[in-house]
């Protein structure tokens, strides 16, 4: 089975619950690829998390311009998001590429929201996305819920495995 299908078998029992604190919950592959979400809540239509992870080992320790290559292919692929994605900052130094929505939800122009991405090449390297409203009152932000799809959800996980790079 692939992690999109694994992950949504592990979803179907738990529609119509709610979790707090979040609900880990994780599939992984015989490559050792494992998808993750901190779930707030699993419906019919779709879920609520706080965040969705992808632990890609074969990344471990990979160059940053290996980074960037799965970051223009995510940006280049994942188009069905509120916002369209795109490259933000490359840090060389802790090997990190951070990706946000280009532009930000201003619907409600004193507080955005958006999407943030980070790919990682420490440790296991890694998959984040998360979701956010900025407090332009603060000048800072808060972590939303990140509400997708079951389609939605499936198409991202397999569009996360389908842009990995081919050699680190």
């Amino acid at each position: 089975m692939s992690l999109s299908l694994d992950l949504a078998s592990a979803l179907t029992p738990l529609s119509g619950q709610t979790f707090y604190p979040p609900k880990t919950v994780s599939a992984r592959d015989s490559a050792g690829l494992e998808v993750s979400l901190e779930l707030l809540g699993v419906e019919r239509l779709g879920v609520s998390c706080d965040e969705l992870r992808l632990r890609a080992p074969l990344l471990a320790n990979s160059s940053l311009d290996t980074l960037k290559k799965w970051a223009e292919g995510l940006c280049r692929r994942v188009t069905y998001l509120l916002e369209n994605i795109g490259p933000l900052e490359y840090d060389a130094t802790s090997n990190e590429v951070l990706i946000r929505s280009t532009p930000p939800d201003a619907t409600q122009p004193q507080a955005p929201k958006f999407y943030e991405i980070v790919l990682s090449s420490t440790g296991a390297g890694c998959f984040t996305l998360r979701r956010y409203r900025a407090d332009r009152a603060s000048g800072g932000r808060v972590a939303v819920p990140l509400d997708l799809t079951h389609e939605q959800l499936a198409k991202l996980v397999n569009d996360l495995v389908a842009t990995l790079p081919a050699t680190p």
